[in-house]
């Protein structure tokens, strides 16, 4: 599975208590050759340290032990190199694995506990900056997921939809002395009526921005009987078919991505100089770590490509080199920043993931306080 997949209800579910033990396998991974030749030897290895963690543990039973070494055997067999990311997270608990390709690097590790490990999961979706693509016509409407590593289908909720076929009308031609208006006729606003419905239930269950790409007769229409599709962030008016491929879409949406993506970064940019101004603002890791503990942040800017290992000595973090070994006692943390992204996610808090550099001045991350 990749980000796309990481819906709100599958987060609560990853992260519900389960028997122990529940095993967590990250990895940092690599897309192409021939630094990715490494990634199998570092997965074996890591394998054999997880299986060398269940032989020792007390707490885990024969049967227990048994169970879970199979799921992650099942795990490792399917994992497809070909796919690989930024990142490999493999779970696995006694009836259950599931394998997931992160576009955001994961430290090393090996972590048993009595739930999943999700901190490197929620800061690669926050990171991705997932949108909603409707591709539109009146007589097909294409749905497609969207991220900063592209485009690809999306079937849920009745998408892809098709209009009704119905047979041309004899009659009604000679009556009227035409055919009707492809976008004028009844048929064609009951179907966007259907549109609209089916893509008010995506933007409940995920909301994200949406683009609409569609000759402006039918985006026109799809405003006309619905509510659903007014607050897209950007369209392309470029008529479609239900064959219409996502690198297309991709090409078509060009413009009107950067240009949100540009805006996005400026909105973000003015409201940490509106902080700074007013004294309602955080630099560095420290600092910001300390006001998401307290919940005091109330948005979070952070290099996309920003890790940094720590030592946490008396409440504050020490950042240290990254030939030190993660401490037994916790003390050592390896993704402090995706531990960070998690935690101000959960008490409410905006993360914004800006480009390398933007924030060198402030420790490259930065938060705009409530109070």
């Amino acid at each position: 599975m990749d980000t796309d997949a990481l819906t709100p209800g599958l987060l609560q579910d990853l992260r519900a208590t389960r028997p122990y033990p529940a095993l967590s396998l990250t990895m940092p991974t690599h897309r192409r050759a021939p630094d990715n030749a490494q990634d199998a030897v570092r997965l074996r290895n890591l394998v054999t340290e997880a299986g060398n963690r269940l032989d020792a543990d007390p707490r885990v039973t024969h049967e227990a032990r048994t169970a879970v070494k199979a799921q992650l055997d099942r795990a490792v067999a399917e994992v497809d190199q070909r796919r690989a990311l930024e990142a490999l997270v493999i779970f696995a608990d006694a009836d259950e694995y599931q394998i997931w390709q992160l576009p955001r690097t994961a430290p090393e590790r090996v972590v048993l506990s009595d739930s999943y490990l999700t901190r490197n999961l929620v800061a690669a979706k926050a990171g991705a900056r997932p949108f909603w693509v409707l591709s539109l016509s009146a007589e097909h409407a294409s749905l497609f997921s969207g991220t900063s590593d592209g485009l690809r289908p999306e079937p849920r909720d009745g998408f892809p939809l098709t209009a009704p076929h119905e047979e041309p009308n004899p009659q009604r031609e000679e009556r009227i002395g035409d055919t009707p208006s492809t976008y004028s006729s009844e048929d064609a606003r009951n179907f966007l009526r259907t549109v609209d419905e089916g893509l008010r239930g995506v933007l409940a269950a995920d909301p994200r921005p949406l683009f609409l790409v569609g000759l402006a007769p039918a985006l026109s229409l799809l405003d006309e009987v619905g509510e659903s599709a007014k607050p897209a962030v950007g369209r392309a008016t470029k008529g479609t078919t239900a064959n219409t491929t996502a690198p297309e879409l991709i090409k078509e949406l060009g413009p009107a991505l950067a240009y949100w993506r540009k805006q996005a970064a400026a909105h973000i940019q003015g409201r940490l100089d509106n902080a700074h101004s007013s004294r309602s603002f955080a630099g560095g890791l420290d600092e910001v770590w300390l006001a998401v503990r307290e919940g005091r942040a109330g948005l979070i800017a952070v290099e996309e490509h920003f890790d940094q290992k720590v030592r946490v000595t008396d409440g504050h973090l020490e950042p240290v080199g990254p030939d030190v070994a993660p401490s037994t006692d916790g003390q050592v943390r390896e993704d402090i920043v995706d531990e960070l992204v998690e935690a101000a996610l959960d008490n409410g808090c905006e993360v914004a993931f800006v480009a390398d550099g933007s924030l060198a001045d402030h420790g490259r991350i930065a938060a705009v306080l409530r109070f």
